[in-house]
């Protein structure tokens, strides 16, 4: 017999997000050996600028030889690290996120906690900041995995803010209150709100204006704010309108001393797994100005710490600032290419899409493939697309959209020409993989 904890079915391992991966496996694309599998679409993972990274260790030998000026620093490494972390790695990760937000804040190691990973990091933020049954608001749409990170082991409970597409999913007071009643009407008591800053999976950054309403929310209802900045440095469109603002940024703009309690409770998630494309190495963080979510974010850490193997490579990595800023800029305008590439390819199939300047996402408009006006109708058509079309991606219901891709309700399948057009994406990913295209033949099929 199972704990009531390991029995409890909220992991999600049975929901289409984690079945798309698994149906991947199954079939997994390669651009030789198995050109026409699955092309894995629904997990957000960058594998545009290895090559970049690779070329680093290359010139770099004595870093993935574990050496320090020449002299081995295995034995160093391989005995018992105390989990607060190598000083040498945390401050090469507080330079980095300083000059990458553009020297606009100035980070401190003695405020970062090292996890393994994002989440890790949101994780045990969930336990540090609620108690079993109370709850976090999350903007829809969000990543579906953290009805798992943020519940499945804590109790603690999420509650949606249903943001509309007519104004492109933005935040405002009006859909902070409505969240909030929704979990007083559900006897939950509201902790704080968790945003995706860029947005998870829309590709969306927030604006100063949804910033300062988060905060003002924040203070009024005397609760806490988890901005998860993961994706902070694929911002590819970095206009004064567009780029990338952190939660962080805009705290230190009303720096008095009627705002000093809201800063206790105002805390940053990152990563390395999105920006560098290392998620492998399981490199996370939870930066924050409260000393008593630091200190209980530390002692929880250690059942999430990083390896120091890792933490001694990536802190040469993050110090060779002249390589770090080349890389950053060369992986913006790769993602910028390839999103520019899909979204020209989803045009010409008929396929609209949310206007994004960040991240690794594409959040589509497949409401006219639907048979009906319905969550079963877009499963459906979510099959189709992984098995026949051979592409995985999310269906919307996973990120919690409260209204199914669909503007009608007449009948209409995925008929040959649609199939046609939705295959045509996925012929150029195909080509400029290597692979081999559909024929006409196996469309059909």
């Amino acid at each position: 017999m199972l704990s009531r904890k390991a029995s409890k079915d909220s992991h999600g391992q049975d929901s289409s997000y984690f079945q798309g991966w698994q149906e991947y496996e199954k079939n997994p694309y390669h651009p030789i050996q198995n050109p026409m599998g699955i092309i894995q679409m629904g997990l957000a993972e960058n594998q545009l600028s290895f090559d970049l990274l690779e070329s680093w260790l290359r010139r770099n030998s004595n870093t993935m030889a574990l050496k320090k000026d020449g002299v081995s620093a295995f034995k160093d490494l391989a005995l018992f690290q105390d989990y607060h972390g190598l000083p040498a790695f945390k401050e090469a990760l507080v330079n980095f996120m300083t000059s990458m937000r553009g020297n606009k804040i100035k980070y401190s190691s003695d405020k970062l906690v090292l996890t393994a990973g994002a989440t890790a990091a949101n994780e045990i933020l969930m336990f540090c900041l609620t108690d079993p049954g109370q709850a976090f608001i999350l903007p829809t749409p969000y990543y579906p995995g953290f009805d798992r990170d943020l519940k499945w082991r804590t109790g603690a409970e999420i509650v949606p803010m249903h943001c509309s597409s007519s104004n492109g999913f933005r935040i405002t007071r009006c859909a902070l209150e409505q969240a909030y009643q929704l979990g007083q009407e559900l006897n939950l008591k509201i902790k704080g709100v968790l945003v995706t800053n860029p947005s998870n999976p829309l590709g969306t950054t927030m604006t100063k204006t949804e910033l300062n309403h988060l905060l003002d929310f924040a203070i009024d209802k005397n609760i806490h704010i988890v901005s998860d900045e993961i994706y902070s440095g694929t911002v590819f469109d970095c206009s004064s309108t567009t780029g990338f603002t952190s939660i962080m940024e805009v705290l230190n703009e009303r720096n008095n001393n009627n705002y000093n309690n809201i800063r206790n409770h105002i805390h940053m998630v990152y990563s390395l797994s999105k920006d560098l494309g290392l998620p492998g190495f399981r490199v996370g963080l939870i930066y924050s100005n409260n000393e008593k979510v630091i200190a209980a974010a530390t002692k929880m850490s250690s059942f999430a710490l990083v390896s120091s193997q890792t933490q001694f490579m990536l802190s040469n990595l993050l110090s060779d600032a002249k390589f770090i800023k080349k890389y950053m800029v060369e992986n913006q305008r790769r993602l910028k290419r390839r999103k520019d590439m899909l979204v020209r390819g989803l045009r010409k199939a008929g396929i609209s899409c949310l206007r994004s300047n960040a991240g690794l996402f594409c959040w589509v408009d497949m409401r006219h493939l639907l048979s009906s006006d319905s969550f079963e109708a877009e499963k459906e058509l979510w099959k189709r697309i992984v098995c026949e079309v051979g592409l995985n991606i999310s269906p919307g219901r996973l990120n919690r959209k409260r209204r199914r891709r669909i503007a009608r309700c007449r009948r209409l399948r995925l008929n040959k020409n649609l199939l046609s057009g939705v295959t045509m994406v996925i012929d150029e990913i195909r080509r400029c993989s290597g692979g081999s295209s559909f024929s006409d033949e196996q469309r059909q099929k």
